[in-house]
Protein backbone atom coordinates (compact mmCIF):
# COMPACT_ATOMS: atom_id res chain seq x y z
CA UNK A 1 0.00 0.00 0.00
CA UNK A 2 0.71 3.06 -0.41
CA UNK A 3 1.77 5.87 2.32
CA UNK A 4 -0.52 9.09 1.98
CA UNK A 5 1.72 12.33 2.56
CA UNK A 6 -0.90 13.89 4.53
CA UNK A 7 -2.52 11.98 7.23
CA UNK A 8 -4.29 14.85 8.75
CA UNK A 9 -8.16 14.85 8.25
CA UNK A 10 -8.40 18.41 5.41
CA UNK A 11 -9.70 16.26 2.25
CA UNK A 12 -7.47 15.40 -0.38
CA UNK A 13 -7.58 16.19 -3.76
CA UNK A 14 -6.64 13.44 -6.82
CA UNK A 15 -3.12 11.80 -6.89
CA UNK A 16 -0.46 13.79 -8.46
CA UNK A 17 2.64 12.45 -8.30
CA UNK A 18 4.42 8.86 -6.53
CA UNK A 19 7.63 9.97 -4.78
CA UNK A 20 10.59 7.64 -3.80
CA UNK A 21 13.46 8.73 -1.18
CA UNK A 22 17.75 8.01 -2.02
CA UNK A 23 20.12 8.52 0.36
CA UNK A 24 22.66 9.35 -2.14
CA UNK A 25 23.24 11.18 -5.64
CA UNK A 26 24.39 7.88 -7.22
CA UNK A 27 21.08 5.92 -6.17
CA UNK A 28 18.86 8.52 -7.34
CA UNK A 29 21.05 8.83 -10.59
CA UNK A 30 20.51 5.34 -11.41
CA UNK A 31 16.89 5.52 -10.86
CA UNK A 32 16.24 8.05 -13.17
CA UNK A 33 17.83 5.57 -15.82
CA UNK A 34 15.58 2.72 -14.87
CA UNK A 35 12.40 5.04 -14.89
CA UNK A 36 13.55 6.75 -18.09
CA UNK A 37 14.15 2.70 -19.27
CA UNK A 38 10.86 2.13 -18.38
CA UNK A 39 9.13 4.37 -20.43
CA UNK A 40 7.98 7.33 -17.90
CA UNK A 41 8.78 11.03 -19.41
CA UNK A 42 6.36 12.68 -16.57
CA UNK A 43 8.77 12.60 -13.65
CA UNK A 44 11.39 15.08 -11.93
CA UNK A 45 14.65 14.52 -9.65
CA UNK A 46 14.85 16.71 -6.52
CA UNK A 47 18.41 16.95 -4.78
CA UNK A 48 20.36 19.62 -2.76
CA UNK A 49 22.46 20.46 -5.69
CA UNK A 50 22.66 20.01 -8.86
CA UNK A 51 23.82 16.68 -9.91
CA UNK A 52 26.21 16.56 -13.21
CA UNK A 53 24.53 14.60 -16.07
CA UNK A 54 20.84 14.15 -14.24
CA UNK A 55 19.37 15.40 -17.32
CA UNK A 56 20.81 12.40 -20.00
CA UNK A 57 19.54 10.16 -17.53
CA UNK A 58 16.32 11.39 -17.28
CA UNK A 59 16.65 11.37 -21.09
CA UNK A 60 14.92 15.28 -20.60
CA UNK A 61 15.15 16.47 -24.92
CA UNK A 62 16.80 20.35 -25.04
CA UNK A 63 13.80 22.87 -24.34
CA UNK A 64 12.26 25.40 -26.38
CA UNK A 65 14.20 28.22 -24.65
CA UNK A 66 16.80 28.83 -26.87
CA UNK A 67 14.20 29.27 -29.90
CA UNK A 68 12.06 31.73 -28.16
CA UNK A 69 14.82 33.98 -27.22
CA UNK A 70 16.26 33.88 -30.56
CA UNK A 71 12.77 35.08 -32.22
CA UNK A 72 12.90 37.72 -29.11
CA UNK A 73 16.47 38.70 -30.12
CA UNK A 74 15.22 39.14 -34.23
CA UNK A 75 12.41 40.75 -33.07
CA UNK A 76 14.29 43.25 -30.98
CA UNK A 77 16.81 43.41 -34.03
CA UNK A 78 14.36 44.36 -36.12
CA UNK A 79 12.31 46.71 -33.81
CA UNK A 80 15.11 48.39 -33.40
CA UNK A 81 16.23 49.26 -37.10
CA UNK A 82 12.86 50.25 -38.12
CA UNK A 83 12.30 52.60 -35.15
CA UNK A 84 15.22 54.33 -36.21
CA UNK A 85 14.62 54.24 -39.79
CA UNK A 86 11.28 55.92 -39.47
CA UNK A 87 12.27 58.42 -36.60
CA UNK A 88 14.99 59.21 -39.05
CA UNK A 89 14.19 58.93 -42.60
CA UNK A 90 10.16 59.55 -42.41
CA UNK A 91 8.76 60.67 -39.49
CA UNK A 92 11.20 63.70 -38.41
CA UNK A 93 14.07 63.50 -41.27
CA UNK A 94 17.86 64.94 -40.94
CA UNK A 95 18.71 66.78 -43.56
CA UNK A 96 22.75 68.07 -43.33
CA UNK A 97 24.87 68.48 -45.77
CA UNK A 98 23.62 65.54 -48.57
CA UNK A 99 24.36 63.14 -45.36
CA UNK A 100 21.86 59.76 -45.90
CA UNK A 101 18.66 60.18 -44.01
CA UNK A 102 19.55 56.15 -42.20
CA UNK A 103 22.63 54.14 -42.22
CA UNK A 104 23.04 50.77 -41.09
CA UNK A 105 26.20 51.62 -39.03
CA UNK A 106 25.51 54.78 -36.88
CA UNK A 107 22.12 52.51 -36.28
CA UNK A 108 23.97 49.17 -34.95
CA UNK A 109 24.26 50.52 -31.11
CA UNK A 110 21.08 51.06 -30.18
CA UNK A 111 20.01 47.96 -32.09
CA UNK A 112 22.80 45.53 -30.49
CA UNK A 113 21.25 46.91 -27.35
CA UNK A 114 17.65 46.18 -28.00
CA UNK A 115 18.18 42.76 -29.34
CA UNK A 116 20.54 42.12 -25.98
CA UNK A 117 17.54 43.51 -23.70
CA UNK A 118 14.88 41.77 -25.77
CA UNK A 119 17.02 38.45 -25.27
CA UNK A 120 17.24 38.97 -21.71
CA UNK A 121 13.58 39.58 -21.22
CA UNK A 122 12.87 36.25 -23.58
CA UNK A 123 15.22 34.23 -21.59
CA UNK A 124 14.16 35.11 -17.83
CA UNK A 125 10.44 35.20 -18.95
CA UNK A 126 10.66 32.43 -21.02
CA UNK A 127 12.44 30.49 -18.17
CA UNK A 128 8.90 30.94 -15.77
CA UNK A 129 6.76 30.10 -17.94
CA UNK A 130 8.20 27.08 -19.26
CA UNK A 131 8.39 25.84 -15.56
CA UNK A 132 4.88 27.04 -14.77
CA UNK A 133 6.04 29.25 -12.25
CA UNK A 134 5.59 31.25 -10.12
CA UNK A 135 3.93 28.55 -7.82
CA UNK A 136 2.95 29.63 -4.43
CA UNK A 137 1.94 26.03 -3.59
CA UNK A 138 3.07 22.36 -4.93
CA UNK A 139 1.80 19.19 -3.77
CA UNK A 140 5.38 17.35 -3.49
CA UNK A 141 5.91 19.82 -0.22
CA UNK A 142 2.86 17.77 1.49
CA UNK A 143 6.06 14.64 1.61
CA UNK A 144 6.83 14.57 5.43
CA UNK A 145 10.32 14.20 4.66
CA UNK A 146 10.57 16.59 1.59
CA UNK A 147 12.42 19.29 3.16
CA UNK A 148 15.49 17.10 3.52
CA UNK A 149 15.80 18.12 -0.51
CA UNK A 150 17.42 21.16 1.20
CA UNK A 151 19.77 19.23 2.77
CA UNK A 152 20.99 15.61 1.79
CA UNK A 153 17.89 14.17 0.84
CA UNK A 154 17.23 12.46 -2.73
CA UNK A 155 13.50 11.93 -4.13
CA UNK A 156 12.74 11.04 -7.68
CA UNK A 157 8.32 12.13 -8.05
CA UNK A 158 6.91 10.67 -11.29
CA UNK A 159 3.73 12.36 -11.91
CA UNK A 160 0.27 10.78 -12.35
CA UNK A 161 -0.47 12.64 -15.53
CA UNK A 162 2.29 10.04 -17.61
CA UNK A 163 0.82 7.76 -19.84
CA UNK A 164 2.24 5.24 -18.76
CA UNK A 165 1.39 5.25 -14.66
CA UNK A 166 -0.61 3.31 -12.88
CA UNK A 167 -0.59 3.13 -9.58
CA UNK A 168 0.46 -0.42 -8.86
CA UNK A 169 2.92 -0.63 -11.43
CA UNK A 170 4.76 2.64 -10.73
CA UNK A 171 4.19 1.87 -6.89
CA UNK A 172 6.48 -1.62 -7.68
CA UNK A 173 8.75 0.14 -9.65
CA UNK A 174 9.77 2.85 -7.14
CA UNK A 175 10.05 0.48 -4.34
CA UNK A 176 12.51 -1.90 -6.11
CA UNK A 177 14.68 1.01 -6.47
CA UNK A 178 14.78 2.90 -2.70
CA UNK A 179 14.62 1.35 0.40
CA UNK A 180 12.27 4.35 1.84
CA UNK A 181 8.63 4.13 1.90
CA UNK A 182 6.84 5.17 -1.11
CA UNK A 183 5.16 8.14 -0.87
CA UNK A 184 2.13 9.47 -2.84
CA UNK A 185 1.35 13.36 -2.93
CA UNK A 186 -2.54 14.29 -3.33
CA UNK A 187 -3.52 17.56 -5.30
CA UNK A 188 -5.21 20.06 -2.65
CA UNK A 189 -8.55 19.70 -2.32
CA UNK A 190 -9.30 23.37 -3.78
CA UNK A 191 -9.06 24.13 -7.17
CA UNK A 192 -5.36 25.44 -6.36
CA UNK A 193 -6.94 29.53 -6.88
CA UNK A 194 -4.55 31.70 -5.63
CA UNK A 195 -6.05 32.87 -2.52
CA UNK A 196 -8.37 36.15 -2.67
CA UNK A 197 -6.37 38.10 -0.14
CA UNK A 198 -3.26 38.13 -2.65
CA UNK A 199 -5.06 39.10 -5.57
CA UNK A 200 -6.85 42.02 -4.02
CA UNK A 201 -3.10 42.76 -3.30
CA UNK A 202 -1.44 42.62 -6.42
CA UNK A 203 -4.24 44.72 -8.21
CA UNK A 204 -3.83 47.11 -5.13
CA UNK A 205 -0.19 47.61 -5.90
CA UNK A 206 -0.96 47.48 -10.02
CA UNK A 207 -2.62 50.43 -9.32
CA UNK A 208 -0.93 52.35 -7.64
CA UNK A 209 2.50 51.86 -9.47
CA UNK A 210 -0.37 53.39 -12.54
CA UNK A 211 -0.73 56.56 -10.53
CA UNK A 212 3.31 58.28 -11.58
CA UNK A 213 2.35 57.01 -14.99
CA UNK A 214 -1.00 58.91 -14.61
CA UNK A 215 0.12 61.82 -13.26
CA UNK A 216 2.70 62.03 -15.98
CA UNK A 217 0.65 61.86 -18.81
CA UNK A 218 -2.01 63.88 -17.54
CA UNK A 219 0.41 67.19 -16.67
CA UNK A 220 1.22 67.18 -21.00
CA UNK A 221 -2.00 68.36 -21.53
CA UNK A 222 -1.91 70.63 -18.66
CA UNK A 223 -0.29 74.08 -18.42
CA UNK A 224 0.89 74.98 -14.98
CA UNK A 225 3.29 77.78 -13.34
CA UNK A 226 4.80 75.69 -10.79
CA UNK A 227 7.98 74.36 -11.63
CA UNK A 228 8.31 70.59 -12.42
CA UNK A 229 8.68 68.45 -9.00
CA UNK A 230 12.36 66.64 -8.99
CA UNK A 231 12.84 63.68 -6.91
CA UNK A 232 16.51 63.98 -6.80
CA UNK A 233 17.08 67.75 -6.37
CA UNK A 234 20.76 68.07 -8.17
CA UNK A 235 21.78 71.79 -7.86
CA UNK A 236 18.32 73.04 -8.00
CA UNK A 237 18.37 73.37 -4.45
CA UNK A 238 22.24 73.91 -3.67
CA UNK A 239 23.23 75.59 -1.02
CA UNK A 240 23.66 79.19 -2.31
CA UNK A 241 23.04 82.97 -1.74
CA UNK A 242 20.73 85.00 -4.44
CA UNK A 243 21.09 88.65 -6.26
CA UNK A 244 21.30 91.33 -3.29
CA UNK A 245 21.52 88.87 -0.63
CA UNK A 246 23.29 89.41 2.57
CA UNK A 247 26.13 87.28 3.72
CA UNK A 248 27.97 87.50 7.03
CA UNK A 249 31.01 86.12 5.81
CA UNK A 250 32.45 88.92 4.22
CA UNK A 251 33.24 92.13 5.97
CA UNK A 252 30.62 94.50 4.07
CA UNK A 253 27.55 91.93 4.17
CA UNK A 254 27.25 91.59 0.79
CA UNK A 255 26.52 88.47 -1.48
CA UNK A 256 27.67 90.18 -4.23
CA UNK A 257 31.20 91.26 -4.60
CA UNK A 258 32.24 94.49 -6.39
CA UNK A 259 34.22 94.14 -9.48
CA UNK A 260 38.10 93.32 -9.53
CA UNK A 261 39.20 97.24 -10.01
CA UNK A 262 40.35 97.30 -13.43
CA UNK A 263 37.74 93.97 -14.68
CA UNK A 264 36.88 94.77 -18.68
CA UNK A 265 33.74 92.43 -19.31
CA UNK A 266 34.45 89.52 -21.86
CA UNK A 267 35.50 90.73 -25.47
CA UNK A 268 34.88 94.18 -24.02
CA UNK A 269 38.75 95.43 -24.47
CA UNK A 270 39.36 97.35 -27.21
CA UNK A 271 42.16 99.39 -27.82
CA UNK A 272 41.89 99.59 -31.17
CA UNK A 273 38.91 100.58 -33.02
CA UNK A 274 39.13 100.35 -36.31
CA UNK A 275 40.67 96.64 -35.48
CA UNK A 276 37.55 96.18 -33.14
CA UNK A 277 35.01 97.59 -35.41
CA UNK A 278 36.00 98.37 -38.50
CA UNK A 279 35.31 101.61 -38.71
CA UNK A 280 37.15 104.97 -39.07
CA UNK A 281 34.80 107.10 -36.85
CA UNK A 282 31.85 106.73 -38.92
CA UNK A 283 33.15 105.37 -42.11
CA UNK A 284 34.06 101.65 -42.99
CA UNK A 285 38.09 101.33 -43.15
CA UNK A 286 39.13 100.43 -46.82
CA UNK A 287 42.35 98.75 -45.21
CA UNK A 288 42.91 95.18 -43.32
CA UNK A 289 44.54 96.53 -40.01
CA UNK A 290 46.98 94.09 -39.52
CA UNK A 291 50.02 92.69 -41.65
CA UNK A 292 48.98 90.96 -44.47
CA UNK A 293 51.08 88.38 -45.01
CA UNK A 294 51.23 84.57 -45.86
CA UNK A 295 50.55 83.44 -42.57
CA UNK A 296 47.37 85.76 -42.26
CA UNK A 297 46.45 84.28 -45.56
CA UNK A 298 46.68 80.91 -44.56
CA UNK A 299 44.89 81.16 -41.52
CA UNK A 300 42.17 83.10 -43.44
CA UNK A 301 42.17 80.44 -45.91
CA UNK A 302 41.69 78.03 -43.20
CA UNK A 303 38.86 79.39 -41.23
CA UNK A 304 37.07 80.25 -44.69
CA UNK A 305 37.33 77.08 -45.28
CA UNK A 306 35.37 76.07 -41.78
CA UNK A 307 32.99 79.13 -41.51
CA UNK A 308 32.47 80.14 -45.01
CA UNK A 309 32.76 77.70 -47.34
CA UNK A 310 29.77 75.45 -46.55
CA UNK A 311 27.63 78.38 -48.06
CA UNK A 312 29.62 80.43 -50.11
CA UNK A 313 31.83 78.01 -51.95
CA UNK A 314 35.53 77.18 -52.07
CA UNK A 315 35.61 79.85 -54.60
CA UNK A 316 33.40 82.11 -53.27
CA UNK A 317 30.74 81.69 -56.17
CA UNK A 318 27.59 80.59 -53.48
CA UNK A 319 27.99 77.38 -54.86
CA UNK A 320 28.62 75.43 -50.99
CA UNK A 321 27.82 71.96 -49.71
CA UNK A 322 24.59 73.40 -47.94
CA UNK A 323 23.10 75.70 -50.41
CA UNK A 324 23.50 72.77 -53.03
CA UNK A 325 21.51 70.36 -51.27
CA UNK A 326 19.15 73.57 -50.22
CA UNK A 327 18.37 73.60 -53.69
CA UNK A 328 18.11 70.26 -54.66
CA UNK A 329 15.64 69.85 -51.90
CA UNK A 330 13.83 72.83 -53.26
CA UNK A 331 13.65 74.87 -49.78
CA UNK A 332 10.84 76.91 -49.54
CA UNK A 333 12.37 79.68 -47.21
CA UNK A 334 16.06 79.09 -48.23
CA UNK A 335 17.88 82.41 -49.53
CA UNK A 336 20.63 81.35 -51.64
CA UNK A 337 24.31 83.07 -50.51
CA UNK A 338 25.70 85.68 -52.43
CA UNK A 339 28.48 85.35 -54.38
CA UNK A 340 31.70 86.87 -53.24
CA UNK A 341 32.53 87.97 -57.14
CA UNK A 342 29.61 90.00 -57.38
CA UNK A 343 30.11 93.51 -58.43
CA UNK A 344 28.35 94.69 -54.79
CA UNK A 345 30.57 92.48 -52.47
CA UNK A 346 33.76 93.44 -54.13
CA UNK A 347 32.64 97.02 -54.07
CA UNK A 348 32.33 96.83 -50.09
CA UNK A 349 34.52 98.23 -47.78
CA UNK A 350 36.94 96.03 -45.77
CA UNK A 351 35.32 96.72 -42.51
CA UNK A 352 32.02 96.09 -43.70
CA UNK A 353 33.00 92.66 -44.88
CA UNK A 354 34.95 92.55 -41.08
CA UNK A 355 31.67 93.60 -39.35
CA UNK A 356 29.17 90.96 -41.67
CA UNK A 357 31.51 88.03 -40.48
CA UNK A 358 31.41 89.36 -37.50
CA UNK A 359 27.15 90.50 -36.88
CA UNK A 360 25.70 88.90 -39.68
CA UNK A 361 23.69 90.43 -42.29
CA UNK A 362 20.19 89.23 -43.52
CA UNK A 363 19.42 85.62 -43.60
CA UNK A 364 23.47 85.26 -42.79
CA UNK A 365 24.48 84.46 -38.83
CA UNK A 366 26.74 86.22 -37.03
CA UNK A 367 30.07 84.27 -36.13
CA UNK A 368 31.61 86.68 -33.22
CA UNK A 369 31.20 83.94 -30.93
CA UNK A 370 32.75 81.64 -33.15
CA UNK A 371 35.18 83.50 -34.76
CA UNK A 372 37.94 86.10 -32.56
CA UNK A 373 38.43 89.29 -34.28
CA UNK A 374 41.53 88.91 -35.72
CA UNK A 375 40.77 85.88 -37.76
CA UNK A 376 37.61 88.02 -39.16
CA UNK A 377 40.40 89.94 -40.11
CA UNK A 378 42.36 87.21 -41.85
CA UNK A 379 39.45 85.86 -43.21
CA UNK A 380 38.83 89.14 -45.02
CA UNK A 381 42.22 89.03 -45.95
CA UNK A 382 41.51 85.54 -47.84
CA UNK A 383 38.16 86.68 -49.59
CA UNK A 384 40.24 90.18 -51.18
CA UNK A 385 42.91 87.60 -52.53
CA UNK A 386 39.96 84.85 -53.50
CA UNK A 387 38.08 87.96 -55.09
CA UNK A 388 41.33 89.53 -56.90
CA UNK A 389 42.44 85.67 -58.23
CA UNK A 390 38.79 84.88 -59.84
CA UNK A 391 38.92 88.79 -61.53
CA UNK A 392 42.47 89.46 -61.77
CA UNK A 393 44.06 91.05 -65.55
CA UNK A 394 47.43 91.37 -67.12
CA UNK A 395 48.21 94.39 -64.63
CA UNK A 396 47.63 92.32 -61.57
CA UNK A 397 50.69 89.87 -63.50
CA UNK A 398 54.28 90.91 -62.52
CA UNK A 399 56.27 92.62 -65.25
CA UNK A 400 59.12 90.06 -65.20
CA UNK A 401 56.10 87.36 -65.89
CA UNK A 402 54.09 89.01 -68.34
CA UNK A 403 57.24 89.99 -70.43
CA UNK A 404 58.27 85.86 -70.26
CA UNK A 405 54.99 85.66 -71.71
CA UNK A 406 55.34 88.04 -74.19
CA UNK A 407 52.53 90.14 -72.90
Amino acid sequence: MLEPANTAAAPRGKLHAIVAEFDDVTAVTEAAKRVRDAGYTQFDVYSPFPIHGIERAMGVRSTRLPWIVLACGLSGTAGALLLQWWTNAVDYPFKISGKPLFGIPAAIPITFELTVLFSAFAAFLGMFALNRLPRHHHPIFEHPRFKRATDDGFFLAIEAADTRFDANRTRELLQSLSSHPIVACDEPADDGATPRWVRAGLVSVAVVALIPFALALASRFQDSSKPPFHIVGDMDWQTRYRAQAANPHYADGRAMRPDVAGTVAFGELATDQVLATGKTGADWTTKIPLTVDAALLQRGRARYGIYCAPCHGIAGYGDGLVAARASELQEPTWVPPASLHDAVVRGRAAGQLFDTILNGVRTMPAYGRQIPRDDAWAIVAYVRALQRSQNATTEDVPPAARAAMGL
